[in-house]
Protein backbone atom coordinates (compact mmCIF):
# COMPACT_ATOMS: atom_id res chain seq x y z
CA UNK A 1 0.00 0.00 0.00
CA UNK A 2 1.60 3.18 -1.39
CA UNK A 3 3.42 5.24 1.31
CA UNK A 4 2.35 9.09 1.85
CA UNK A 5 5.41 10.65 0.74
CA UNK A 6 6.27 8.27 -1.92
CA UNK A 7 4.41 7.95 -5.04
CA UNK A 8 6.00 10.24 -6.64
CA UNK A 9 6.98 9.84 -10.59
CA UNK A 10 10.76 10.69 -11.14
CA UNK A 11 10.57 10.32 -14.57
CA UNK A 12 7.45 8.38 -15.60
CA UNK A 13 4.53 6.16 -14.85
CA UNK A 14 4.82 2.50 -16.24
CA UNK A 15 3.74 -1.15 -16.33
CA UNK A 16 3.06 -3.91 -18.05
CA UNK A 17 -0.60 -6.08 -17.78
CA UNK A 18 -2.77 -8.75 -17.31
CA UNK A 19 -5.68 -9.81 -18.50
CA UNK A 20 -8.31 -11.45 -15.52
CA UNK A 21 -11.08 -9.90 -16.68
CA UNK A 22 -12.81 -6.83 -14.87
CA UNK A 23 -15.90 -5.49 -14.71
CA UNK A 24 -17.43 -2.68 -11.89
CA UNK A 25 -15.72 -4.30 -9.12
CA UNK A 26 -15.99 -8.00 -10.21
CA UNK A 27 -12.87 -9.51 -11.57
CA UNK A 28 -14.91 -12.58 -13.37
CA UNK A 29 -13.50 -16.42 -14.48
CA UNK A 30 -10.99 -16.22 -16.90
CA UNK A 31 -7.41 -16.46 -18.43
CA UNK A 32 -4.98 -15.38 -16.20
CA UNK A 33 -2.76 -12.09 -17.13
CA UNK A 34 -0.34 -12.19 -19.65
CA UNK A 35 2.33 -10.73 -16.46
CA UNK A 36 1.38 -13.77 -14.70
CA UNK A 37 -0.38 -12.19 -11.48
CA UNK A 38 1.55 -14.09 -8.65
CA UNK A 39 -0.55 -16.49 -6.26
CA UNK A 40 -3.90 -16.90 -8.46
CA UNK A 41 -4.61 -20.99 -9.39
CA UNK A 42 -7.00 -22.47 -10.78
CA UNK A 43 -7.00 -24.77 -7.27
CA UNK A 44 -8.29 -21.33 -5.42
CA UNK A 45 -11.44 -20.20 -4.98
CA UNK A 46 -12.66 -17.56 -7.33
CA UNK A 47 -13.42 -15.09 -4.34
CA UNK A 48 -9.44 -16.11 -3.40
CA UNK A 49 -8.00 -15.18 -6.96
CA UNK A 50 -10.12 -12.44 -6.87
CA UNK A 51 -8.63 -10.94 -3.84
CA UNK A 52 -5.25 -11.62 -5.58
CA UNK A 53 -6.09 -9.49 -8.24
CA UNK A 54 -7.43 -6.82 -5.63
CA UNK A 55 -4.20 -6.78 -3.61
CA UNK A 56 -2.26 -5.93 -6.56
CA UNK A 57 -4.75 -3.28 -7.52
CA UNK A 58 -4.28 -1.64 -4.15
CA UNK A 59 -0.37 -2.21 -4.30
CA UNK A 60 -0.46 -3.71 -0.72
CA UNK A 61 3.23 -5.10 -1.98
CA UNK A 62 4.77 -1.51 -2.10
CA UNK A 63 4.78 -1.42 1.30
CA UNK A 64 4.64 -4.82 2.89
CA UNK A 65 6.39 -7.08 0.23
CA UNK A 66 5.83 -9.61 -2.13
CA UNK A 67 5.83 -11.77 1.01
CA UNK A 68 3.56 -9.63 2.96
CA UNK A 69 6.19 -9.00 5.82
CA UNK A 70 6.78 -5.52 6.21
CA UNK A 71 9.99 -3.63 7.40
CA UNK A 72 9.80 -0.67 4.09
CA UNK A 73 10.39 2.28 5.83
CA UNK A 74 8.15 5.10 4.44
CA UNK A 75 9.64 8.16 5.01
CA UNK A 76 7.18 10.88 6.01
CA UNK A 77 7.63 14.58 7.19
CA UNK A 78 6.96 12.51 10.61
CA UNK A 79 10.15 10.17 10.36
CA UNK A 80 9.75 6.84 9.65
CA UNK A 81 6.81 4.96 9.73
CA UNK A 82 7.55 0.93 9.19
CA UNK A 83 5.00 -1.29 7.61
CA UNK A 84 4.16 -4.57 9.44
CA UNK A 85 3.60 -8.15 8.69
CA UNK A 86 0.20 -8.51 6.92
CA UNK A 87 0.67 -12.21 6.80
CA UNK A 88 -1.90 -14.39 8.49
CA UNK A 89 0.80 -14.84 11.53
CA UNK A 90 -1.03 -14.88 14.76
CA UNK A 91 1.66 -13.92 17.06
CA UNK A 92 2.94 -11.10 14.64
CA UNK A 93 0.87 -10.71 11.71
CA UNK A 94 -3.38 -10.38 11.21
CA UNK A 95 -4.11 -14.19 11.98
CA UNK A 96 -6.10 -12.94 14.67
CA UNK A 97 -8.52 -10.62 11.99
CA UNK A 98 -11.77 -10.71 11.39
CA UNK A 99 -13.22 -9.06 7.85
CA UNK A 100 -14.31 -6.99 10.28
CA UNK A 101 -10.92 -5.99 11.33
CA UNK A 102 -9.81 -5.48 8.26
CA UNK A 103 -12.37 -3.48 7.00
CA UNK A 104 -11.96 -1.12 10.13
CA UNK A 105 -8.18 -0.97 8.93
CA UNK A 106 -8.69 -0.15 5.60
CA UNK A 107 -11.75 2.24 5.66
CA UNK A 108 -11.24 3.89 9.39
CA UNK A 109 -7.17 3.49 9.58
CA UNK A 110 -8.16 1.56 13.17
CA UNK A 111 -6.17 -2.02 13.97
CA UNK A 112 -7.65 -3.69 17.09
CA UNK A 113 -5.94 -2.47 19.25
CA UNK A 114 -4.77 1.09 17.96
CA UNK A 115 -4.94 3.59 15.63
CA UNK A 116 -3.19 3.32 12.27
CA UNK A 117 -0.88 6.48 10.91
CA UNK A 118 -2.16 7.57 7.13
CA UNK A 119 1.49 6.33 5.71
CA UNK A 120 -1.02 3.30 5.37
CA UNK A 121 -3.40 5.33 2.67
CA UNK A 122 -7.04 4.27 4.24
CA UNK A 123 -7.91 8.15 3.78
CA UNK A 124 -8.52 6.46 0.14
CA UNK A 125 -9.07 2.70 0.51
CA UNK A 126 -12.08 4.41 3.03
CA UNK A 127 -14.02 4.22 -0.11
CA UNK A 128 -13.10 0.53 -1.07
CA UNK A 129 -15.96 -1.68 -1.74
CA UNK A 130 -17.34 -4.06 1.11
CA UNK A 131 -17.01 -7.25 -1.99
CA UNK A 132 -13.22 -6.05 -2.97
CA UNK A 133 -12.90 -6.03 1.39
CA UNK A 134 -14.01 -9.59 1.50
CA UNK A 135 -11.87 -10.78 -1.32
CA UNK A 136 -9.16 -9.31 0.10
CA UNK A 137 -9.57 -11.26 3.10
CA UNK A 138 -9.99 -14.18 1.85
CA UNK A 139 -6.72 -14.05 -0.08
CA UNK A 140 -4.71 -12.72 2.70
CA UNK A 141 -5.61 -15.98 4.75
CA UNK A 142 -4.52 -18.30 1.91
CA UNK A 143 -1.06 -16.62 1.41
CA UNK A 144 2.08 -18.10 3.74
CA UNK A 145 2.21 -17.12 7.50
CA UNK A 146 5.65 -15.97 8.29
CA UNK A 147 5.99 -15.77 12.17
CA UNK A 148 8.59 -13.07 12.78
CA UNK A 149 7.81 -9.70 12.92
CA UNK A 150 9.79 -7.06 10.92
CA UNK A 151 13.43 -5.84 12.19
CA UNK A 152 12.18 -2.07 13.04
CA UNK A 153 8.98 -0.64 14.72
CA UNK A 154 7.83 2.63 14.26
CA UNK A 155 8.81 4.75 16.39
CA UNK A 156 8.02 8.71 15.71
CA UNK A 157 8.42 11.72 18.58
CA UNK A 158 6.16 13.36 20.41
CA UNK A 159 3.47 14.46 19.71
CA UNK A 160 3.17 11.95 16.55
CA UNK A 161 3.28 8.74 18.90
CA UNK A 162 -0.12 9.46 20.58
CA UNK A 163 -1.56 7.62 18.14
CA UNK A 164 -5.18 8.68 19.51
CA UNK A 165 -4.55 11.87 17.70
CA UNK A 166 -4.88 10.37 14.37
CA UNK A 167 -9.12 10.63 15.52
CA UNK A 168 -8.61 14.17 15.20
CA UNK A 169 -6.66 13.80 11.92
CA UNK A 170 -9.04 11.70 10.12
CA UNK A 171 -11.88 13.56 11.35
CA UNK A 172 -10.78 16.52 8.92
CA UNK A 173 -9.17 14.30 6.01
CA UNK A 174 -11.20 10.95 5.71
CA UNK A 175 -12.87 10.42 2.89
CA UNK A 176 -9.80 12.13 0.86
CA UNK A 177 -12.07 12.60 -2.55
CA UNK A 178 -15.34 12.54 -3.32
CA UNK A 179 -17.66 11.11 -6.62
CA UNK A 180 -17.90 12.90 -9.05
CA UNK A 181 -21.21 13.26 -11.24
CA UNK A 182 -21.98 12.70 -14.67
CA UNK A 183 -19.21 10.02 -15.41
CA UNK A 184 -19.80 7.34 -17.50
CA UNK A 185 -20.16 3.41 -16.10
CA UNK A 186 -15.61 3.04 -17.41
CA UNK A 187 -15.29 6.34 -15.81
CA UNK A 188 -16.89 5.70 -12.43
CA UNK A 189 -14.86 2.39 -12.38
CA UNK A 190 -12.02 4.33 -13.52
CA UNK A 191 -12.71 6.44 -11.09
CA UNK A 192 -12.80 3.71 -8.22
CA UNK A 193 -9.24 2.88 -9.07
CA UNK A 194 -7.22 6.14 -9.12
CA UNK A 195 -9.11 7.39 -5.28
CA UNK A 196 -9.11 4.55 -3.82
CA UNK A 197 -7.99 1.37 -5.21
CA UNK A 198 -4.41 2.52 -6.77
CA UNK A 199 -5.10 6.02 -4.03
CA UNK A 200 -3.13 8.01 -6.86
CA UNK A 201 -3.93 11.45 -4.95
CA UNK A 202 -1.38 10.01 -2.24
CA UNK A 203 1.68 11.26 -4.25
CA UNK A 204 -0.31 13.09 -7.20
CA UNK A 205 -2.45 15.79 -4.77
CA UNK A 206 -0.54 18.64 -3.21
CA UNK A 207 -1.47 18.78 0.79
CA UNK A 208 -2.50 21.22 2.88
CA UNK A 209 -1.61 22.59 5.88
CA UNK A 210 -3.03 19.32 7.95
CA UNK A 211 -1.09 17.33 5.68
CA UNK A 212 -4.43 16.43 3.55
CA UNK A 213 -5.32 16.11 0.22
CA UNK A 214 -5.77 19.97 -1.14
CA UNK A 215 -8.72 19.12 -3.58
CA UNK A 216 -8.84 22.34 -5.35
CA UNK A 217 -5.51 20.94 -6.77
CA UNK A 218 -6.78 17.44 -7.48
CA UNK A 219 -3.67 15.01 -8.70
CA UNK A 220 -2.05 18.71 -9.88
CA UNK A 221 1.51 16.87 -8.88
CA UNK A 222 3.34 17.62 -5.73
CA UNK A 223 6.45 17.65 -3.83
CA UNK A 224 7.68 15.39 -1.64
CA UNK A 225 10.53 15.38 0.33
CA UNK A 226 13.52 15.30 -2.99
CA UNK A 227 10.91 13.50 -4.91
CA UNK A 228 8.33 15.23 -7.49
CA UNK A 229 4.94 13.63 -8.56
CA UNK A 230 4.26 15.37 -11.41
CA UNK A 231 0.36 16.75 -12.92
CA UNK A 232 -1.58 14.48 -14.17
CA UNK A 233 -4.80 16.28 -14.81
CA UNK A 234 -5.87 16.19 -18.91
CA UNK A 235 -3.96 20.16 -18.72
CA UNK A 236 -2.17 20.75 -21.89
CA UNK A 237 0.69 23.04 -20.94
CA UNK A 238 1.44 21.36 -16.91
CA UNK A 239 -0.35 18.09 -17.10
CA UNK A 240 -0.87 15.65 -19.38
CA UNK A 241 -3.54 16.76 -21.68
CA UNK A 242 -1.16 15.91 -24.77
CA UNK A 243 -1.54 12.59 -24.21
CA UNK A 244 -4.27 10.47 -25.92
CA UNK A 245 -6.51 7.54 -23.76
CA UNK A 246 -3.84 5.06 -25.52
CA UNK A 247 -0.87 6.89 -24.82
CA UNK A 248 -2.07 6.79 -20.92
CA UNK A 249 -3.00 2.75 -21.32
CA UNK A 250 0.38 2.57 -22.57
CA UNK A 251 2.63 4.23 -20.71
CA UNK A 252 0.83 2.29 -17.51
CA UNK A 253 1.27 -1.09 -19.30
CA UNK A 254 4.80 -0.79 -20.62
CA UNK A 255 6.53 1.92 -18.08
CA UNK A 256 7.42 3.96 -21.08
CA UNK A 257 6.49 6.49 -24.10
CA UNK A 258 9.07 6.41 -26.34
CA UNK A 259 10.93 10.13 -26.32
CA UNK A 260 8.25 11.57 -23.52
CA UNK A 261 8.18 8.98 -20.12
CA UNK A 262 10.06 6.50 -19.03
CA UNK A 263 8.72 4.57 -15.60
CA UNK A 264 11.55 4.84 -12.30
CA UNK A 265 11.51 5.42 -8.96
CA UNK A 266 8.78 5.39 -6.58
CA UNK A 267 6.48 5.34 -9.61
CA UNK A 268 8.68 2.34 -11.35
CA UNK A 269 7.53 0.29 -7.63
CA UNK A 270 3.67 1.42 -8.45
CA UNK A 271 4.49 -0.55 -11.89
CA UNK A 272 6.57 -3.61 -10.41
CA UNK A 273 4.32 -4.34 -7.68
CA UNK A 274 0.94 -2.99 -8.87
CA UNK A 275 -0.15 -1.81 -12.68
CA UNK A 276 1.63 -4.26 -14.64
CA UNK A 277 -1.37 -7.06 -13.46
CA UNK A 278 -4.42 -4.87 -14.25
CA UNK A 279 -6.50 -5.47 -16.98
CA UNK A 280 -6.78 -4.08 -19.97
CA UNK A 281 -10.38 -2.69 -18.98
CA UNK A 282 -9.51 -1.20 -16.40
CA UNK A 283 -6.14 0.41 -17.42
CA UNK A 284 -8.74 1.91 -20.16
CA UNK A 285 -11.04 2.92 -17.24
CA UNK A 286 -8.13 4.26 -15.82
CA UNK A 287 -7.58 6.45 -19.12
CA UNK A 288 -10.67 7.21 -19.73
CA UNK A 289 -11.20 8.53 -16.01
CA UNK A 290 -8.06 10.81 -16.52
CA UNK A 291 -9.16 12.40 -19.46
CA UNK A 292 -12.18 13.60 -17.99
CA UNK A 293 -11.20 15.14 -14.75
CA UNK A 294 -10.90 18.52 -14.31
CA UNK A 295 -7.89 19.90 -16.03
CA UNK A 296 -5.43 22.16 -13.10
CA UNK A 297 -2.86 24.64 -14.62
CA UNK A 298 0.43 25.26 -12.68
CA UNK A 299 3.47 26.84 -12.86
CA UNK A 300 5.54 24.31 -13.86
CA UNK A 301 4.94 23.70 -17.59
CA UNK A 302 6.56 21.09 -19.51
CA UNK A 303 8.07 22.37 -23.10
CA UNK A 304 6.33 20.40 -26.24
CA UNK A 305 8.71 17.76 -27.65
CA UNK A 306 10.63 19.32 -30.66
CA UNK A 307 11.92 15.85 -31.98
CA UNK A 308 13.97 17.54 -34.89
CA UNK A 309 15.99 18.75 -31.88
CA UNK A 310 16.70 15.54 -30.28
CA UNK A 311 19.52 13.14 -30.50
CA UNK A 312 19.29 10.14 -33.31
CA UNK A 313 20.84 7.08 -31.73
CA UNK A 314 24.10 6.28 -33.33
CA UNK A 315 22.87 2.93 -34.84
CA UNK A 316 20.37 0.47 -34.42
CA UNK A 317 22.30 -1.90 -32.30
CA UNK A 318 24.59 -0.49 -29.65
CA UNK A 319 22.08 0.23 -27.62
CA UNK A 320 22.59 -3.74 -27.27
CA UNK A 321 25.85 -3.87 -27.99
CA UNK A 322 27.85 -2.86 -24.18
CA UNK A 323 31.33 -3.61 -26.12
CA UNK A 324 30.50 -1.35 -28.68
CA UNK A 325 29.47 0.99 -25.99
CA UNK A 326 32.25 0.78 -23.87
CA UNK A 327 34.41 2.02 -26.73
CA UNK A 328 32.22 4.50 -28.35
CA UNK A 329 32.05 5.76 -24.94
CA UNK A 330 35.86 5.66 -24.82
CA UNK A 331 36.15 8.17 -27.83
CA UNK A 332 33.57 10.10 -26.44
CA UNK A 333 35.37 11.32 -24.02
CA UNK A 334 39.01 11.76 -25.50
CA UNK A 335 37.51 14.25 -28.10
CA UNK A 336 35.31 16.00 -25.33
CA UNK A 337 38.07 18.05 -24.92
CA UNK A 338 41.04 18.88 -21.60
CA UNK A 339 38.24 20.30 -19.50
CA UNK A 340 36.81 18.28 -17.09
CA UNK A 341 34.59 20.36 -16.46
CA UNK A 342 32.65 20.80 -19.75
CA UNK A 343 29.18 19.94 -19.61
CA UNK A 344 29.57 17.05 -21.83
CA UNK A 345 33.04 15.82 -20.02
CA UNK A 346 31.32 16.05 -17.06
CA UNK A 347 27.84 13.89 -18.68
CA UNK A 348 29.92 11.63 -19.91
CA UNK A 349 32.19 10.96 -16.52
CA UNK A 350 29.12 10.32 -14.32
CA UNK A 351 26.66 9.66 -16.81
CA UNK A 352 27.20 7.99 -20.10
CA UNK A 353 28.51 4.87 -18.70
CA UNK A 354 24.85 3.70 -18.43
CA UNK A 355 22.60 6.31 -20.32
CA UNK A 356 24.53 5.95 -22.91
CA UNK A 357 26.65 8.91 -25.46
CA UNK A 358 23.35 10.19 -26.86
CA UNK A 359 21.23 9.54 -23.36
CA UNK A 360 19.45 5.96 -25.33
CA UNK A 361 20.23 4.01 -22.53
CA UNK A 362 21.11 0.23 -22.13
CA UNK A 363 17.35 -1.57 -22.61
CA UNK A 364 19.08 -5.12 -21.51
CA UNK A 365 20.90 -3.92 -18.73
CA UNK A 366 18.08 -2.29 -17.64
CA UNK A 367 19.37 1.39 -17.78
CA UNK A 368 16.59 3.88 -18.54
CA UNK A 369 17.16 5.83 -21.79
CA UNK A 370 16.48 9.50 -21.75
CA UNK A 371 15.63 11.40 -24.64
CA UNK A 372 13.09 13.47 -24.79
CA UNK A 373 11.28 12.64 -21.37
CA UNK A 374 8.72 15.54 -19.92
CA UNK A 375 10.87 15.72 -16.30
CA UNK A 376 13.65 17.25 -18.37
CA UNK A 377 11.64 19.28 -20.61
CA UNK A 378 9.58 20.99 -17.62
CA UNK A 379 10.09 24.83 -16.78
CA UNK A 380 10.97 23.64 -13.18
CA UNK A 381 14.32 21.85 -12.97
CA UNK A 382 13.84 20.35 -9.45
CA UNK A 383 12.72 16.85 -10.78
CA UNK A 384 15.94 16.39 -12.95
CA UNK A 385 18.53 18.07 -10.29
CA UNK A 386 17.10 15.66 -7.22
CA UNK A 387 17.64 12.62 -9.38
CA UNK A 388 21.18 13.60 -9.99
CA UNK A 389 21.62 14.77 -6.16
CA UNK A 390 20.18 11.84 -4.56
CA UNK A 391 19.88 9.09 -7.56
CA UNK A 392 16.64 6.30 -8.08
CA UNK A 393 16.51 3.34 -6.14
CA UNK A 394 15.84 0.77 -8.46
CA UNK A 395 11.80 -0.78 -8.61
CA UNK A 396 12.53 -4.44 -8.21
CA UNK A 397 15.46 -6.58 -6.74
CA UNK A 398 16.88 -6.78 -10.38
CA UNK A 399 16.99 -3.51 -11.59
CA UNK A 400 19.84 -1.38 -11.39
CA UNK A 401 20.30 1.58 -8.67
CA UNK A 402 21.23 5.05 -9.70
CA UNK A 403 23.88 6.46 -7.70
CA UNK A 404 23.31 10.06 -6.38
CA UNK A 405 26.38 12.25 -6.58
CA UNK A 406 25.35 14.99 -4.21
CA UNK A 407 28.74 14.12 -2.10
CA UNK A 408 30.87 13.77 -5.39
CA UNK A 409 29.57 17.00 -7.76
CA UNK A 410 29.29 20.39 -6.41
CA UNK A 411 26.65 22.62 -7.36
CA UNK A 412 28.13 24.28 -10.29
CA UNK A 413 28.65 20.59 -11.83
CA UNK A 414 25.23 19.55 -11.03
CA UNK A 415 23.71 22.65 -12.71
CA UNK A 416 26.25 22.24 -15.68
CA UNK A 417 25.34 18.80 -16.21
CA UNK A 418 21.23 19.21 -15.81
CA UNK A 419 21.47 22.28 -18.86
CA UNK A 420 23.09 19.59 -20.61
CA UNK A 421 20.68 16.94 -20.34
CA UNK A 422 17.79 19.56 -20.39
CA UNK A 423 19.23 20.79 -24.24
CA UNK A 424 20.90 17.99 -25.59
CA UNK A 425 18.77 15.01 -24.45
CA UNK A 426 15.43 17.10 -23.72
CA UNK A 427 15.00 19.59 -27.17
CA UNK A 428 15.15 22.55 -25.54
CA UNK A 429 16.33 25.72 -27.40
CA UNK A 430 18.03 26.64 -23.31
CA UNK A 431 18.48 25.56 -19.97
CA UNK A 432 19.88 28.39 -16.94
CA UNK A 433 19.67 26.36 -14.03
CA UNK A 434 22.60 27.57 -11.70
CA UNK A 435 24.36 26.99 -8.74
CA UNK A 436 21.99 28.63 -6.62
CA UNK A 437 19.18 26.69 -8.23
CA UNK A 438 20.63 23.49 -6.99
CA UNK A 439 21.28 24.69 -3.47
CA UNK A 440 17.63 26.10 -2.98
CA UNK A 441 16.59 22.32 -4.18
CA UNK A 442 18.89 20.58 -2.51
CA UNK A 443 18.03 22.60 0.66
CA UNK A 444 14.11 22.24 0.07
CA UNK A 445 13.69 18.36 0.07
CA UNK A 446 14.27 18.68 3.78
CA UNK A 447 12.22 21.53 4.58
CA UNK A 448 8.88 20.38 6.97
CA UNK A 449 5.61 21.76 7.07
CA UNK A 450 4.96 24.45 9.48
CA UNK A 451 2.98 22.38 11.90
CA UNK A 452 5.09 18.70 11.54
CA UNK A 453 8.07 21.74 12.41
CA UNK A 454 6.37 22.95 15.39
CA UNK A 455 4.44 20.08 16.79
CA UNK A 456 6.04 19.03 19.70
CA UNK A 457 6.15 23.02 20.86
CA UNK A 458 2.60 23.20 20.01
CA UNK A 459 1.57 20.18 21.69
CA UNK A 460 3.32 21.75 24.98
CA UNK A 461 1.68 24.97 24.59
CA UNK A 462 -2.08 23.17 23.72
CA UNK A 463 -1.28 21.30 27.05
CA UNK A 464 -0.65 24.27 28.97
CA UNK A 465 -3.54 26.21 28.14
CA UNK A 466 -5.78 23.17 28.71
CA UNK A 467 -4.49 23.40 32.32
CA UNK A 468 -4.77 26.73 32.82
CA UNK A 469 -8.51 26.06 31.38
CA UNK A 470 -9.18 23.52 33.68
CA UNK A 471 -7.67 25.78 36.44
CA UNK A 472 -10.08 28.80 35.48
CA UNK A 473 -13.16 26.45 35.10
CA UNK A 474 -12.41 25.21 38.47
CA UNK A 475 -12.14 28.66 40.02
CA UNK A 476 -14.77 30.04 38.71
CA UNK A 477 -16.93 27.10 39.77
CA UNK A 478 -15.73 27.48 43.45
CA UNK A 479 -15.82 31.03 43.43
CA UNK A 480 -19.42 30.88 42.37
CA UNK A 481 -19.90 28.05 45.20
CA UNK A 482 -19.18 30.59 47.89
CA UNK A 483 -20.69 33.71 46.21
CA UNK A 484 -24.13 32.10 44.86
Amino acid sequence: MKPLSMMLSMLVIGMTSGTVMAQGSNVARATLPNASLPNVSPANSELVNRGAYIARAADCMACHGEDYTGGTAIETPMGDIYSTNITPSKRYGIGDYTEKDLKNALQKGRAPTHMLYPAMPYPSYHGMKDEDIKALFAYLQTVPAVDEAPKQKTDLPFPFNIRALMLGWNFLNVPSTENREGLSPTQQRGEYLVNNLEHCGTCHTPRNSTMGFDKEKYLSGAQLGHWYAPNITPDESSGIGSWSEQDIITYLRTGELDQRAYAGGPMGEAVAHSTQYLTHEDLSAIASYLKAIPAVQTDDKVSAVDVARLPTPINDSITHDLLAQKDYLAQAKAGAGNSSNSPESLYLATCGSCHGINGYGQPDAQYSPIVGLSSIRRDNPDALVNIILHGVVGSTNTSPIMPGFADQLDSEQVASIANYVRVNFGGLTDSDVSAADVERIASAGNEQPFLIKYAGLLAIIGIIVAILLIIFIIRAIMRKRRHP
